[in-house]
């Protein structure tokens, strides 16, 4: 019997699927609303690489491709030098702006 609905993740993996565009967004919105939440963003992080191919994103960030599972997997947080490797592997780099009030 198939199923009629689909998981969060299915969904914005489909949404997601070959539209750098949407990740760019999808990634940009995560981290605004989820600042203070550094497991969502990880997740976030997780659901475009899986889009991308984690084999293709380890070797882009030169990272062991079961290490970037590991980070990946949401039970711990990368070192920050593995998490720019990640993020510029991904195409992306980080700003600062003064907080909002």
């Amino acid at each position: 019997m198939k199923r009629k609905y689909k998981t969060w993740d299915e969904y914005i993996h489909e949404q997601l699927d070959n539209d750098p565009e949407g990740q760019y967004g999808y990634l940009k919105a995560s981290f605004e609303e989820n600042y203070d939440v550094p497991g969502a963003i990880m997740k976030a992080i997780r659901q475009v690489a899986e889009v991308r191919g984690i084999s293709q994103l380890a070797l882009d960030a030169e990272l062991n491709r079961e290490n970037l599972y590991r980070v990946l997997s949401g039970n711990t947080f990368p070192r920050i030098d593995t998490f720019f490797k990640i993020i510029n592997a991904l195409g992306l780099r980080l700003t600062v702006e003064p907080k909002v009030s």
